[in-house]
C-alpha cells in the first residue's frame, strides 16, 4: 500500500471509529462494568448478552457471542479487551457474507441504479456522494430527480449534479415520477451515459399507495430497458434502530432491494443494527456513511466495522 492509500485508509478508520464511538462506548462501558464488578460467570455472560442486544446487534448474534464466551472456559477471569476481541470476531463472521462491493457492469449502458428509502434517510446526499465516486472512477453519470414531491429535493440533487459534473434531468415539482424515470432512462441511453442514478420520493414503508407508486416506477423503467433497474439501493438511517428491519422487509417486497447503504452511523449508539439486518436478510451492504462530507461514504468492510463497534483500536 503506498503512502497516499495508507493515509486515505487511516483517515477513513479515524472517521469510522469516531462515527461509531457512541456504539462502542456504550458497549465498552457495559462490558468493563460487568467484568470489574464480579467474577466471570454465567451472570456476567448474561449481562454482556443484554448489552449486545441493547446495541441492536440482534438476539441471534448476541447469543452466539455469549456462547463463544461461555465456551472459552475463562475460569481465571477474562479482561474487557479479551471480550471485545471475541465480540469483534463474531460480528465480523456475521457481516462477512454481506460485505459486497457495488459492481457496475461496464457492458450495460446506462447501468441504472434506483435509490429508495424513507424521508430523512440521507437518500439524496448519498446519491451525490455515489455520483462523485463514479466520476472519480472515470464514469459518466446522470442524476434523475425522481423525488418530484419536494422542490427542495430537486434543488438539492441539481446542486450535487453541478458539484460532481454529472448530467441532470428533472421535471417541475409535482410531475409524475414514473414519467420522469422513463424519460431519464431514455435520455441516458441517447447520451451514452455509464451510470444513471434515479432518486425517488422518501416514502414511509407503511403507506401502501406510495409503495405502489415505487413499484410503478420500476415497471415503467422496464418499458425502456427490460433488464433495468440493474441495482436497487435502499438507504437506511442507522439512528432508527430496529425500525430498519421493517423498512428492509417492505422495500424488498415492493421493489426487490439488491443492496443497502447505511448512513448516520455517527449519530447513534445503535450501530449494531447492521449486524441484525445481515443475520435476518442477508442483503449485500455496499456502503456505510459516518458523516456529512463527500468522503464520509465508503465501501463496507466487515472487519473494520466489527473492530470499530467492539471498540478495538
Amino acid at each position: 500500500m503506498n503512502d497516499s492509500a495508507a493515509e486515505t485508509k487511516g483517515n477513513w478508520w479515524q472517521r469510522l471509529t469516531g462515527g461509531l464511538k457512541r456504539t462502542s462506548s456504550a458497549l465498552g462501558s457495559a462490558i468493563t462494568d460487568l467484568v470489574a464488578k464480579r467474577k466471570f460467570d454465567a451472570e456476567t455472560i448474561a449481562g454482556i448478552k443484554d448489552a449486545l442486544i441493547r446495541a441492536d446487534l440482534g438476539v441471534g448474534t448476541a447469543e452466539r457471542i455469549a456462547a463463544a464466551l461461555g465456551a472459552g472456559r475463562y475460569e481465571a477471569g477474562i479482561s474487557a479487551e479479551e471480550i471485545k476481541t471475541v465480540v469483534a470476531a463474531e460480528i465480523e463472521k456475521a457481516l462477512a457474507p454481506v460485505a459486497q462491493p457495488l459492481a457496475i457492469d461496464p457492458l450495460i449502458k446506462p447501468f441504472v441504479i434506483l435509490v429508495a428509502g424513507v424521508n430523512g434517510s440521507g437518500k439524496t446526499t448519498t446519491i451525490g456522494k455515489l455520483a462523485a465516486k463514479f466520476k472519480a472512477d472515470g464514469r459518466s453519470v446522470m442524476l434523475a430527480a425522481g423525488d418530484t414531491f419536494r422542490a427542495a429535493a430537486i434543488e438539492q440533487l441539481k446542486i450535487w449534479s453541478d458539484r460532481t459534473g454529472s448530467a441532470f434531468i428533472a421535471r417541475a415539482a409535482g410531475a409524475d415520477a414514473a414519467g420522469l424515470a422513463f424519460d431519464a432512462v431514455r435520455a441516458a441511453k441517447e447520451q451514452d451515459v455509464d451510470v444513471l442514478l434515479i432518486d425517488t420520493a422518501g416514502r414511509l414503508q407503511n403507506r401502501t399507495e406510495l409503495m405502489e407508486e415505487l413499484e410503478k416506477v420500476v415497471r415503467v423503467i422496464k418499458k425502456v430497458d427490460p433488464s433495468a433497474p440493474h441495482a436497487v439501493l435502499l438507504v437506511l438511517d442507522a439512528t432508527v434502530g430496529q425500525n430498519a428491519l421493517s423498512q428492509v422487509e417492505l422495500f424488498r417486497k415492493a421493489v426487490g432491494v439488491t443492496g443497502l447503504v447505511m448512513t448516520k452511523l455517527d449519530g447513534t449508539a445503535r450501530g449494531g443494527i447492521l449486524v441484525a439486518l445481515a443475520a435476518k436478510f442477508g442483503v449485500p451492504v455496499h456502503f456505510i456513511g459516518v458523516g456529512e462530507s463527500i468522503d464520509d461514504l465508503a465501501p463496507f468492510s466487515a472487519g473494520d466495522f466489527a473492530r470499530a463497534v467492539a471498540g478495538i483500536d
